[in-house]
């Protein structure tokens, strides 16, 4: 099991956005996209934002996201 679930790192990425705009993730499919992606930054060299005990990227992507250290951006 994913510790933090998908619906607190949706809540926890969402909870910058004012009253009235739109939410930056309405699914769970661009949470996976999103850590999917700062996972293969850091396989591919960049330093991870935080000290974790894990040695896996995705793990790293995961709590990077969960504690705001990455920012998701939309298409726009």
């Amino acid at each position: 099991m994913l510790h933090p679930s998908y619906t607190d790192l949706m809540k926890v990425v969402n909870s910058e956005v004012e009253h009235g705009e739109q939410p930056v993730v309405n699914s769970r499919y661009s949470i996976v996209i999103a850590t999917a992606k700062r996972a293969r930054q850091i396989i591919h060299g960049a330093e991870p934002l935080i000290e974790v005990e894990s040695k896996k990227p995705l793990s790293i992507a995961i709590e990077e996201l969960y504690e705001s250290k990455v920012k998701i951006v939309g298409d726009e």
